[in-house]
């Protein structure tokens, strides 16, 4: 039997380098990031608070927030939102955060992708994010049962543009705003990466020198997982945000 995925694989368009502008995820991909896992250590991933669970059930990006609704399905579209807002969730919980902020960070990882046109490299994104969350923040705040302060608006759309932006390419007005926004941007950012176990190809899968916080190492196995599990679960005929909900229950982390 043949280990070489399919020609028309993400895997071997990724290898190719001719992956289309839409990019939606397969079996033999599956089964690829499956054959690759990495060897981690032995860790144990608690529940998370009841907090964190509730604004996790709410962090499916209803389709109308998109800018292409034809990516809800997509490597950046729902199912990638909401594993981001479940690791966003875990980080806050490892790093003790308050609820406000703790929201803040959900609400940031659930949005961050909702204003990409493709599933390349659409840079400028993570601005063209801010911008519609700051100017729909009553929409948003309202969907996760929450009350919109300026406060609040500001740190999470400070971290969701941030999000695509490097740290070695701040310029100094990103300097700025991440001094404002520091805790929520790192952890945001590490969630963001914690999924790239989805992607097809091992060299663009997490990495831990573009990370800010000591949390995202005991975070990866369960990252993987999640990925395998709620992808797996999309390719047997599960909607997205239930793929996503039933792998975060079958690990125990919702319930």
């Amino acid at each position: 039997m043949s280990t070489t995925p399919p020609a028309d694989s993400l895997v071997e368009l990724a290898a190719r380098k001719q992956l289309p502008h839409h990019q939606f995820t397969d079996h033999a991909t599956v089964r690829w990031i499956e054959a690759n896992r990495p060897d981690f250590a032995d860790t144990v991933t608690p529940p998370l608070r009841a907090t964190s669970q509730r604004l996790v059930y709410r962090s499916a990006v209803p389709t109308a927030w998109m800018a292409n609704p034809q990516l809800a399905d997509s490597l950046h579209g729902i199912r990638h939102a909401m594993r981001t807002a479940a690791l966003a969730a875990l980080l806050a919980d490892a790093n003790d955060l308050a609820p406000d902020d703790t929201a803040a960070l959900v609400l940031a990882a659930a949005i961050h992708d909702c204003q990409r046109v493709h599933d390349k490299d659409d840079r400028g994104h993570g601005a063209r994010a801010a911008a519609w969350l700051t100017s729909n923040a009553d929409t948003v705040w309202s969907h996760f049962h929450l009350a919109a302060t300026p406060q609040s608006i500001d740190t999470t759309a400070t971290a969701v543009r941030l999000h695509d932006v490097p740290y070695d390419a701040f310029t100094p007005d990103d300097l700025a705003d991440y001094a404002r926004a520091r805790c929520t941007t790192d952890l945001l950012k590490a969630a963001d990466a914690l999924d790239r176990y989805r992607l097809p190809k091992l060299s663009w899968w997490p990495d831990r020198s573009r990370i800010r916080t000591a949390a995202f190492l005991p975070l990866r196995p369960i990252a993987f997982e999640l990925v395998v599990a709620s992808e797996a679960a999309h390719l047997a005929g599960i909607d997205s945000p239930d793929a996503v909900l039933k792998a975060l229950e079958q690990r125990g982390l919702i319930t």
